[in-house]
């Protein structure tokens, strides 16, 4: 997705952030912290990963979506893969 290249590095940094948020909660749970520390980690990884979720969202929206110039197959299309991603992700 050419879109996404013009990003990509920004969306890498997010996602090894999220790594590390991860490696902290897997360290966390090996020194037996408190429930409630780890929760709280959890709670962080989650919003992260919302944030970098509804980036690339907003980047395919505009992109297979609201382009303009695009045929109604292709916003049809665009808007189908966006729909079936949402459907999936509360799951």
């Amino acid at each position: 997705m050419p879109h996404i290249q013009s990003n990509k590095l920004q969306l890498i940094a997010r996602v090894k952030r999220i790594a590390g948020q991860m490696t902290a909660i897997e360290k966390a749970l090996e020194a037996e912290m408190s429930c409630a520390s780890v929760l709280q980690q959890v709670a962080g990884v989650r919003g992260a990963v919302n944030g970098l979720m509804n980036e690339i969202i907003e980047d395919h929206l505009r992109e297979h979506v609201a382009r303009v110039g695009l045929s109604a197959e292709e916003r049809s299309a665009g808007a189908e893969e966006l729909i079936a991603v949402i459907r999936r992700y509360p799951k």
